[in-house]
């Protein structure tokens, strides 16, 4: 079963970036940063789509 929620560190390494560059995105108007209590998470799927509109 695939997660729908990558942390900072895995989408870290999913994208290849550092984690500020990490944080600074998921805290952005993207529309695939979660925030649950006190952590950000990205929604993979939403992600996957902002990259794909993104790479146009």
């Amino acid at each position: 079963m695939e997660r729908k929620l990558l942390t900072l560190k895995e989408l870290c390494d999913y994208l290849g970036i550092g984690e500020t560059k990490a944080r600074e995105l998921v805290r952005g108007q993207n529309g695939f940063g979660v925030r649950i209590g006190n952590r950000w998470y990205a929604d993979k799927n939403k992600l996957d789509k902002w990259l794909d509109k993104m790479a146009v």
